[in-house]
């Protein structure tokens, strides 16, 4: 444990005592004082008559939760920190949690590795924690708005940074592949936001002509080009108040470009056909699943843009980075597809689970879903078996940061081919030579 100028205190909360006692000696340091309850309601007491400086209470705590504790202790404490745990802590009990002013949520078996440093941290963090976090916000379903599945610790870690950034104003760029989920996202962002209230319209910049895209996006005048037979109020005078998604941004002709930025920068703009300014008060969330910065040095993308819509970015990462997610995702999308096609009852095999766990998902969570409705639709009997699971087939390489090693040895081999040498030749050499030296 860091060193601090004076003797610190953390209380631990669960009904679990064997957990208490594994806790309080993982945890044991000179220099700090651990205090143990087994109950949500004494937990509180003890935080109004003891100087306490961490909390780490599990979320399924009677008579109340420890979301309930949280906001009660962040209520009347604001300079303590809190730790919450979870054996699976959903999508919106970490949303929620971090826009409570949690310092963190842990999965409980991933405790043996990242409490004690986690707890370290924050003690590190304390003194100059103390004053300053928001205790206002406050969100009232715990069941979960938001319809993204996962316990990853990958995800996790978006869900905290939605839970953040959703309480302001700040554009926000999200990014990652497609598939992964980046609209989901930004409903997410939505949902928790004060602009919950009012509307959040999507639009795919990319599936909408140049010329219809601005008038789209800020409407156009009568008689303002063919077609144009009466006035129309585009997205951002439909959305004022509210949310708009701004999808495959990447794709944004240039043109459109130039408005964008100066609705960024001043909150104004002119319909199609008109030189009169109108306002309108948007939250910008953007998606692509391009590298935006590399399209600004190729001169495809602004560069006064990019800054402006990449005030915070969230990336969300591909299936293949949180494997940990598939069996969750795909029950999920098996329950789903029963339903939509009220066919009976179906379950994954543990072999047929595995053989999902073990694909690359060039495809994400988008080619995860097909996949289970493909096999639901073809399966011959109620249990999905590997021989039912058909994984669609890919053009090109569609993850170029993820390869296979064997591969990309040939092929580094056969590039050092000498020249005017038929290079299978070549690398049929370099093996049997390579084999001979081990043998």
């Amino acid at each position: 444990m860091p060193e601090t100028s004076a003797e610190q205190t953390i209380l631990l909360v669960d009904s679990d005592i064997d957990y208490l006692e594994w806790a309080t000696k993982h945890l044991n340091a000179e220099g700090l004082r651990i205090l143990r309850c087994d109950h949500a309601e004494k937990a509180a007491k003890v935080c109004d008559t003891t100087d306490v400086d961490l909390v780490i209470a599990d979320i399924p705590l009677q008579p109340f939760d420890g979301l309930v504790l949280l906001r009660r202790i962040r209520a009347a404490h604001p300079g303590i920190l809190v730790i919450l745990t979870d054996g699976f802590p959903t999508t919106s009990q970490v949303i929620e949690a971090t826009q409570q002013g949690a310092q963190d949520i842990l999965k409980k078996e991933a405790l043996t590795f990242e409490l004690r440093p986690v707890v370290e941290n924050a003690l590190r963090e304390l003194d100059q924690r103390r004053a300053a976090i928001d205790t206002k916000s406050s969100l009232n379903n715990p069941q979960g708005k938001v319809k993204i599945i996962g316990n990853s610790r990958a995800l996790q870690d978006v869900f905290k940074i939605v839970g953040r950034v959703a309480r302001t104003d700040a554009p926000v760029l999200v990014s990652g592949e497609s598939g992964t989920g980046k609209e989901l996202v930004a409903n997410a962002i939505h949902e928790y936001s004060p602009r919950a209230k009012n509307e959040v319209i999507a639009i795919n910049c990319g599936a909408i002509p140049e010329n219809l895209l601005e008038s789209e996006l800020f409407g156009h005048e009568k008689g303002s080009f063919t077609g144009a037979i009466n006035r129309r109020a585009g997205l951002f005078e439909q959305c004022d108040g509210g949310t708009l998604f701004l999808d495959e941004i990447g794709d944004m002709p240039s043109s459109v470009q130039v408005k964008l930025l100066r609705v960024l920068q001043d909150g104004t703009f002119t319909r199609v056909g008109s030189n009169e300014l109108q306002k309108s008060d948007v939250r910008i969330v953007a998606a692509t699943n391009k590298n935006l910065a590399e399209e600004v040095s190729k001169g495809n993308f602004r560069e006064d843009l990019f800054y402006r819509l990449n005030v915070v970015e969230i990336h969300l990462p591909p299936l293949r980075a949180r494997t940990d997610d598939i069996p969750l995702l795909a029950d999920h999308f098996l329950r789903l597809t029963i339903k939509r096609n009220n066919i009976p009852p179906m379950r994954l095999s543990a072999e047929a689970m595995d053989h999902l766990k073990n694909h690359r998902w060039p495809g994400n969570v988008r080619e995860l879903e097909n996949t289970i409705a493909r096999a639901c639709a073809l399966a011959s009997n109620e249990v999905l078996l590997p021989s039912d699971i058909e994984f669609t087939k890919t053009f090109g390489d569609p993850e170029k940061d993820v390869q296979d090693p064997t591969v990309t040895a040939l092929k580094q081999l056969a590039q050092a081919a000498p020249e005017g040498k038929d290079r299978a030749e070549w690398i049929a050499e370099q093996l049997n030579a390579l084999a001979q030296q081990e043998g």
